[in-house]
């Protein structure tokens, strides 16, 4: 009888151990770009049936998790890191579709921008993130809003239950987030310090997971105490011997790799398994190899997949079609994501109806795409990157769209220039403070100072919401050209060319946009401009100069876009400009010794301009090929003589130095202008360009023997400009080598070498 009964205990002890579900914990270290290896650590572990019971990541690793967690398979995660929103996410670039030319600036000559703020106890502070987050942070709000409500704010309640890790730097401890906004929990977690601003969560600033614990074992233990735990660690070291001769350009990013090298793969208990995929081809930042780092985390995970299932019991294996129907029936319970409230957090009356207002012409509820309409027109002004946006389900369960105020950027703080091989060198300062109230005003100063370029520039932009959004911006500009300083430092030049133009305009314009990619502007503006010139080509220490003063009037309308990839070497995008102008203006001149007439000339010149232009590029992989057009047409009347009339023509200006030269076979009065650009990505950051341009003026303005300005119309009279070269986009901005050519008797051939932005502000008369 004994016997008997013991056998029954055997048997049913056999059973249950047959039975036994195993829990399973997944754990995911942190590791910027390469924590994209993750995904396909899921993928291989769904593709053979190892259960997942509970997930907790640190960092990407917590990011990964977090989807994971929110009801998304390993492939849809897969498939969004692999489309080009993605890399948008990273890079602080707007969705396709919502980039907003309205609040665009002007370019300008700066590569670096500080960002600061003023608070209460008036104390000036610096924003030290180097990053943009605003399009990440609703991108996380947007895709994490629905089963977050669907859970109920319990991450228990998740499709898997999960725990994320961030850090509190002031107590310097580690937070472990169990509930509230999914999309909080996956922001804060990895907010580096210094590249992300970091968020308030329970009213505390959170940073990155990985500065305390970048693979989270113990946290997965003490948390859900599973009997069996994958860690997945995609942190190692980044160097293991010193790397000399690299350090100047890698103690930047320093920070993130002191964070990488915290992981412990001794923290797997003895009957868990570690996988780390190899990455030792990949870096922190290799984003764009997004594929690459998930199939290595795919192919490790599959060779360790005997040692795995070694630890499972076959009892424990859950079916791929049985993980479908339950994520499957998670997610059917997600409400439709419609906005049906916009609350504020830290704003002023008058500035919750300044930021409502960009929602107002859309019916409620709010949908998706409208949604992102909005927030990103708001956010297409600098002013209001720091705004942070929440997505929630309220008590009476309808969704709300929530602005939290961090600091503003109440002052902005440019500087830049550039360094070249012919004298045309400058440096850059621009300061910005806003004010933001019931409209949000932006006051601007630039300042130029070379020997060859001098400017000052006074803005004040006022953007008001109202009647569909318009702006208001007088300014007054000051530029100084000494084309006599644009001699090549490293050549010389035979030929200088003696004109010093100083141009002076006041006005104001007005503008609303059209759409989401143009904005219309008119403006009023009141013109002064001296020249001093010569008439001959030799300057001798005896002659007086030319002077010709220019005063009067100029309005007109402008439409204008532009979405090009960078403010000079583009390779990707759009600009068109296109506009009319009306200019009547005083002429007054006076000769100098090297003129054949001695009497003054005091005329009216009144004239109509019409002008459009068109750069275009089509990217395919390295390869980028850009169309560019520029055509003039206008009755203007040539001037005094030849040389004020040649200097006061319309230009077309192709290169990057064209501005700096005066090119007498490229200036007319009516013309038409076509160029092909040619771009080949050499390497990362690294472009040739290779790049020719055809000028057809309608009338040539020659001179005539006795100084006179003569139009000739010839047909046949085609005019060429090219240039070849090596440009390297850095963060000073380019590095740029090229030989450019000329159809142009005095500035034929140069070979220019600069680095930093070739850009000025727009002359008057432009």
């Amino acid at each position: 009888m004994r016997i008997r009964v013991q056998l029954v205990w055997v048997f049913f002890f056999f059973l249950s151990g047959i039975g036994y579900a195993q829990k399973v914990g997944l754990v995911f270290s942190g590791g910027a770009a390469k924590g994209l290896a993750h995904i396909g650590v899921l993928k291989a572990l769904e593709e053979n049936e190892i259960p997942i019971d509970y997930v907790v990541g640190t960092s990407m690793g917590g990011i990964v998790a977090g989807c994971y967690a929110a009801g998304m398979s390993p492939d849809q995660i897969e498939a969004l890191v692999l489309s080009d929103d993605f890399l948008r996410w990273v890079n602080g670039q707007p969705e396709k579709g919502f980039n907003y030319y309205y609040n665009k600036p002007d370019d300008n000559g700066s590569f670096v921008r500080f960002d600061l703020s003023l608070d209460s106890a008036l104390s000036l502070n610096i924003n030290t993130a180097i990053a943009s987050d605003l399009t990440l942070n609703f991108a996380l709000a947007e895709r994490l809003a629905q089963p977050t409500a669907t859970a109920r704010n319990n991450f228990d309640s998740l499709f898997i239950p999960l725990r994320v890790v961030a850090a509190e730097i002031f107590t310097q401890t580690q937070v472990i987030l169990r509930s509230g906004l999914l999309s909080d929990a996956l922001r804060a977690t990895q907010t580096v310090p210094l590249f992300y601003s970091p968020i308030r969560i329970d009213g505390k600033f959170l940073f990155d997971g990985g500065v305390y614990n970048n693979f989270p074992v113990d946290v997965a233990q003490s948390e859900f105490q599973p009997e069996i735990i994958i860690g997945s660690n995609v942190s190692s070291k980044v160097y293991q011997d010193y790397p000399f001769g690299e350090d100047e350009k890698l103690i930047s990013r320093s920070l993130l790799y002191m964070l990488l090298d915290k992981s412990d793969p001794s923290k797997i208990p003895s009957n868990g398994v570690y996988i780390q995929p190899n990455l030792e081809r990949y870096t922190a930042f290799d984003f764009a190899r997004a594929k690459s780092l998930i199939d290595s985390g795919y192919v490790q995970t599959l060779r360790q997949m005997a040692e795995i299932k070694s630890r499972i019991a076959p009892a424990s294996l859950r079916p791929c079609d049985v993980v479908a129907a339950r994520r499957n029936q998670f997610n059917s319970r997600n409400k439709p994501l419609l906005i049906d409230h916009l609350r504020f957090d830290g704003f002023t009356p008058g500035q919750q109806r300044y930021i409502s207002r960009f929602f107002k012409r859309y019916d409620r509820p709010l949908n998706l795409r409208d949604t992102k309409a909005g927030y990103f027109n708001l956010m297409s002004t600098r002013f209001f990157q720091t705004i942070y946006p929440r997505i929630f389900l309220q008590e009476d369960e309808k969704f709300a769209l929530e602005f939290s105020r961090r600091p503003l950027n109440d002052f902005q703080l440019d500087f830049g220039g550039v360094i070249a091989t012919r004298s045309i060198s400058h440096i850059f300062l621009g300061l910005n403070y806003f004010h933001f109230n019931r409209a949000l005003t932006h006051g601007e100063a630039n300042f130029y100072a070379g020997n060859f370029y001098k400017s000052v520039q006074l803005k004040a932009r006022i953007n008001v919401p109202n009647a569909g959004q318009f702006f208001i911006e007088p300014q007054a500009t000051f530029n100084d050209w000494d084309y006599l300083q644009s001699r090549d430092l490293l050549f010389g030049r035979f030929n200088p060319t003696v004109l010093r133009r100083i141009d002076r305009m006041v006005g104001v314009s007005l503008g609303r946009p059209i759409g989401e990619l143009y904005r219309a502007s008119v403006h009023a503006f009141h013109l002064n401009n001296d020249d001093e010139f010569i008439d001959t080509k030799v300057l001798v220490s005896t002659d007086t100069l030319d002077e010709l003063s220019l005063d009067g009037s100029r309005y007109g309308l402008s439409i204008s876009t532009n979405t090009l990839n960078r403010k000079q070497y583009a390779d990707d995008g759009t600009a068109i400009r296109f506009s009319i102008d009306r200019f009547n203006l005083l002429q007054r001149w006076e000769p100098g010794s090297t003129s054949v007439t001695a009497e003054d000339v005091r005329s009216q010149a009144n004239w109509w301009r019409l002008r459009l232009t068109l750069e275009q590029y089509f990217k395919r992989g390295v390869y980028s090929s850009g169309l560019y057009l520029d055509g003039v047409f206008s009755n203007q009347k040539p001037f005094a003589n030849y040389f004020s009339t040649i200097s006061s023509a319309p230009a077309f200006l192709p290169l990057q130095d064209s501005r700096t030269l005066l090119l007498r076979n490229f200036r007319a009065f009516n013309f038409v202008a076509a160029g092909w650009r040619n771009v080949l990505s050499l390497r990362k950051n690294l472009d040739f360009r290779l790049e020719g341009y055809l000028f057809k003026p309608f009338e040539s303005i020659v001179e005539s023997r006795v100084q006179q300005a003569a139009l000739v119309r010839d047909i046949t009279q085609v005019y060429f400009a090219g240039t070849a070269g090596l440009v390297l986009h850095s963060p000073v901005g380019p590095v740029s080598l090229s030989v450019n050519y000329y159809d142009d008797p005095a500035n034929q051939w140069n070979m220019l070498l600069h680095v930093g932005f070739l850009v000025f502000n727009r002359p008057s008369l432009d």
